[in-house]
């Protein structure tokens, strides 16, 4: 077990322990309200951020300072359904077995599919259609405030709650503003870093022959994946059309034109992550694909190139009737994008509730 282990799990053993701390005690003039004081921060233990080999620099939001305590506040936010108003939480959507997407499209966000919560810290753009720039802090300001539409009066009766962000974070008024910080927090150290990729980079494991030669497909303008899903984060977190309509049949189909009404950003969407994406049973924005396999075929022969602002990257020379990959080299591409599954993410303890 890691050291970084060991400290969640006491932080978390300690909690029910530890929240009656900043209670009003009980005295013959107490007003009866069931209020508390708020005696301010306690001393919490700081959280040692490191961006894995190979990763850029991620930017930590300097008024958001990481401390192990927050983080498991924001776990516990995460898994609670009193933060919606129909029994979800978070986790509805956002399932660990399934690299924190899920099965089905999403009914708040009109067909959608679910996208993972992986890597997040590295991110500026959010949501299929781009809707959110900036930071973790914002998205779930906005998931909060949008999505569940927290009943904050609710939230502020509980008094385990009250009591936590009064230690953590110095108030016991829990606002939109301030539930977003633990939760971002959270969001921030979902990173997957362990897949077996990554150790092939490091020299660690070998990758088979089906796996090294779709890697070579994948990283070469023969399969031309590379442009958009990057070393090693699998996201280049751009937007793009990738061809996948040629007339717009349903609102969500049109991308990033719903955010700006600019016609050259119909159809265009955000890049999706493709660590664990061998663990997702929907793929591209509506979910219309089911498996990999229908996914590689989508590209090696399905594109619509006559679309008017596709990405340039869909349109290189020799590329005009798709990439027209024989069934080997299909089979050795879906192969080697399960090599980016990370057991070790999937599992992580850290994660669970």
């Amino acid at each position: 077990m890691t050291h970084r282990i060991k400290v969640v799990f006491l932080v978390m053993l300690v909690l029910a322990s530890t929240v009656s701390s900043c209670r009003k005690p009980d005295s013959d003039d107490d007003d009866g309200g069931g209020g508390a004081t708020c005696s301010g921060q306690v001393q919490m233990t700081p959280y040692t951020w490191y961006d894995p080999a190979r990763f850029p620099k991620a930017e930590i939001p300097a008024d958001n300072e990481m401390y192990v305590e927050r983080i498991a506040l924001g776990k516990k936010l995460f898994y609670d359904t009193r933060l919606s108003n129909n029994g979800e939480s978070c986790e509805t959507c956002h399932k660990q077995n399934m690299g924190f997407s899920a099965s089905g499209v999403s009914d708040f966000d009109k067909g959608l599919q679910k996208m993972p919560l992986v890597n997040l810290a590295w991110y500026k753009n959010f949501m299929w259609s781009g809707r959110i720039v900036g930071t973790l802090e914002e998205v779930m300001h906005a998931e909060l405030t949008k999505r569940f539409s927290t009943d904050f009066a609710k939230i502020n009766a509980i008094q385990e709650y009250k009591d936590l962000f009064c230690r953590y974070y110095g108030t016991d008024n829990i606002t939109a503003e301030l539930m977003s910080k633990p939760l971002a927090q959270f969001m921030r150290v979902l990173v997957s870093k362990n897949n077996k990729y990554d150790r092939y980079l490091l020299g660690l494991q070998p990758l088979t022959l089906d796996e090294d030669t779709g890697r070579a497909i994948f990283f070469s303008e023969r399969g031309d994946c590379f442009h958009c899903h990057v070393q090693v984060l699998a996201t280049d977190n751009m937007l793009h059309n990738n061809g996948i309509d040629s007339l717009y049949a349903k609102d969500i189909d049109k991308g990033y034109f719903n955010v700006t009404g600019n016609p050259a950003h119909l159809g265009m969407f955000r890049t999706p992550n493709l660590r664990n994406v061998a663990l997702r049973t929907e793929y591209m924005h509506d979910g219309r694909f089911k498996t990999l396999e229908e996914v590689v075929e989508f590209y090696d022969h399905q594109v619509h190139i006559g679309v008017k602002n596709i990405d340039p990257v869909m349109l290189k020379p020799g590329k005009e009737d798709g990439l027209n990959l024989t069934p080997l080299q299909k089979k050795q591409l879906v192969a080697f994008l399960k090599t980016l599954t990370d057991d070790d993410f999937i599992n992580n303890a850290e994660f669970k509730p």
